[in-house]
């Protein structure tokens, strides 16, 4: 084989790995670990446009997590975490926490990049405790 034949077939599969590469895509979601009563349960997000259409998990009867990830437009990417009361006599949801994350986050160590947060429901005196984190996969 000619050395410009090898050049050529080097090139030709690099082309192949960048043309592969382009179609594979980063499959972020971003996983909270939330406890409450005893229980601990992994609530996930993907990023999301329309993040006034994202609904609330139910935790017991009187708390609400929500998390809102942007990844686009690149001035409002972020990740927004909620913990509401919801109280049946009252309109709405009282948000009791709120916490706004950029995005990429930094890992803060074992508890994710959120560290381990506490949201204390006043009423009833519940607590909800959660930890997030970023985990990426990839996707064809």
């Amino acid at each position: 084989m000619s050395r410009h034949a090898k050049r050529r077939g080097w090139a030709l599969a690099g082309a192949l790995l960048l043309c592969s590469a382009a179609h594979a895509t980063t499959d972020e979601t971003v996983s909270c670990h939330v406890s409450y009563g005893g229980a601990t349960t992994i609530v996930e997000a993907r990023p999301t446009a329309s993040p006034y259409t994202v609904a609330p998990t139910d935790f017991g009867s009187y708390l609400q997590f929500r998390i809102v990830f942007r990844t686009e437009p690149a001035d409002l990417a972020s990740i927004k975490l909620y913990t509401y009361a919801h109280h049946k006599d009252v309109d709405g949801r009282p948000p009791i926490h709120q916490a706004t994350y950029a995005y990429p986050p930094v890992n803060a160590g074992r508890y994710g990049f959120t560290g381990l947060n506490h949201a204390y429901e006043p009423r009833y005196g519940l607590v909800l405790d959660y930890w997030c984190e970023l985990r990426e996969g990839i996707s064809k």
